[in-house]
């Protein structure tokens, strides 16, 4: 593989870096159990990539087995132990382990340790990825979602259940 075509043209390097502190209050709070931090967000990065810090309480929480069509799904593990599922199997995922999901790889993740844990989660390219999210929030603090609407949201953000 070569490298892709260039996106930058200038002759100089410009003054263009983002930075986030880790003190940073998290952006998105899913009911009382997951805190969300939008370290980078697709429109942040112009396309590129969406990059989010996931931190899980002690209560079971996390998402059922699905796939995306467009975009890859990776986890990086902070702390505590996740589990995955890499679409034959859910295997239990600790700090400084990674896994990758390409397109159309079925996968899904809990935290059923009862104790807390945290991740990076990053999506490529960076798709909107907030909306989503802010929905999910939404839901935890009692919205009320008919079958028709789940469909409706898991089809707009191209997440498909398995």
């Amino acid at each position: 593989m070569s490298y892709p075509e260039a996106r930058y043209l200038g002759d100089k390097g410009e003054i263009s870096a983002l930075h986030r502190p880790a003190a940073e209050q998290p952006d998105l709070a899913i009911g009382v159990i997951t805190r969300v931090h939008y370290l980078a967000t697709g429109a942040s990065t112009d396309g590129e990539f969406g990059l989010y810090r996931w931190e899980m309480g002690t209560q079971p929480a996390g998402a059922a087995p699905h796939f995306h069509r467009t975009i890859s799904e990776s986890f990086f593990i902070l702390s505590g132990t996740v589990r995955v599922f890499n679409g034959e199997r859910w295997i239990d995922a600790t700090s400084g382990d990674f896994v990758y999901v390409p397109p159309g790889g079925v996968h899904g993740f809990h935290n059923e340790s009862g104790e807390p844990a945290s991740f990076l989660l990053l999506f490529t390219p960076g798709a909107p990825r907030e909306a989503y999210f802010e929905t999910l929030a939404e839901i935890a603090s009692g919205r009320q979602f008919t079958p028709d609407d789940w469909r409706e949201l898991y089809q707009r953000h191209d997440q498909y259940m398995v």
